[in-house]
């Protein structure tokens, strides 16, 4: 059964940082690109960044030079470093797992900011 757990969520300041984890199980995790969205209340879910298994990255216009995705394929765990957030940053964020038409989602954790 696969399994997406993400972590690191909070309450933090303008400004401040946050690091999310996903660890994931029960897939072979290096065959599948890895991504983070987030869902504000009233919007729309959107893509956030995303790390393909070769490494390769790609970022939404909104986290370009604050954000940054990685992956450690030794845990099978994909991190979003989070720095200078914004109040607009405020959402759920949720990890994907997606390899050709196998797709996989967590339940999300949940980030804060407000001063």
């Amino acid at each position: 059964q696969v399994q997406l757990v993400e972590s690191g969520g909070g309450l933090v300041q303008p400004g401040g940082s946050l690091r999310l984890s996903c660890a994931a199980s029960g897939l072979t995790f290096t065959l599948y690109a890895m991504s983070w969205y987030r869902q504000a209340p009233g919007k729309e879910r959107e893509l956030v960044a995303s790390s393909s298994p070769t490494g390769s990255e790609n970022y939404a216009d909104s986290g370009k030079g604050r954000f940054t995705i990685s992956r450690d394929n030794s845990k099978d765990t994909v991190y979003l470093q989070m720095n200078s957030l914004k109040l607009e940053d405020t959402a759920l964020y949720y990890c994907k797992a997606q390899f050709k038409s196998l797709t996989y989602w967590g339940r999300g954790t949940q980030v804060t900011v407000s001063s």
